[in-house]
């Protein structure tokens, strides 16, 4: 596949059994698993309330929507691949295809959204590090600070502490800082 093997959640929503048995073949088991058909945005919906797919074909128009404002909030509100079929139309933020189209064209834009949702869970995959580097700076910060209130040490002091007892009972600064902090709240 693209980045390495996996197999890739899809959600097709379509009205057209056509078009299912069209797009199936262009979905081996090896590459795309598992696969769920619904036919209007209210099944889209509820599927997609309970379970995660790496990439959403929409296939317009749809009994209850055309299917627009379904993948926009897919786009807004996940990290799935969108690829909207539509009639000569063109949205932002979603990857469109003119319809009536051909296979190979379905074909590479699943690839190009395969390479989109391994670029999105990479960022995703980032941000969360991140975001625990910074909550560990706010645990050693917070417990810095009442280590400052309570003993009166320096912030460099307290820096060293913390440090020191990391070390000393082999754990990490934050949880030598949750310690700390239960110990002087």
């Amino acid at each position: 596949m693209v980045f390495q093997e996996r197999t890739y959640s899809v959600l097709i929503v379509t009205a057209s059994e056509r078009f299912t048995d069209s797009i199936m073949p262009l979905l081996p088991m090896t590459d795309y698993w598992p696969v769920q058909t619904v036919s209007s945005v209210a099944e889209a919906r509820r599927w997609l309330a309970d379970t995660e797919f790496d990439i959403v074909l929409i296939n317009t128009p749809l009994p209850d929507d055309f299917g627009m404002h379904l993948a926009i909030d897919i786009c807004t509100g996940s990290g799935a691949g969108v690829l909207l079929l539509v009639k000569n139309d063109h949205y932002n933020g979603v990857i469109t295809l003119s319809k009536p189209t051909n296979r190979q064209m379905v074909a590479q834009n699943l690839r190009i959204l395969c390479a989109t949702r391994e670029r999105i869970r990479q960022m995703q995959a980032k941000q969360a590090t991140v975001e625990e580097k910074i909550k560990e700076i706010r645990l050693v910060n917070r417990a810095k600070w009442l280590l400052i209130e309570c003993l009166n040490m320096t912030e460099a002091e307290a820096h060293r502490y913390i440090e020191k007892q990391a070390m000393d009972l082999r754990i990490s600064r934050r949880e030598a800082a949750e310690n700390i902090i239960k110990t002087y709240k």
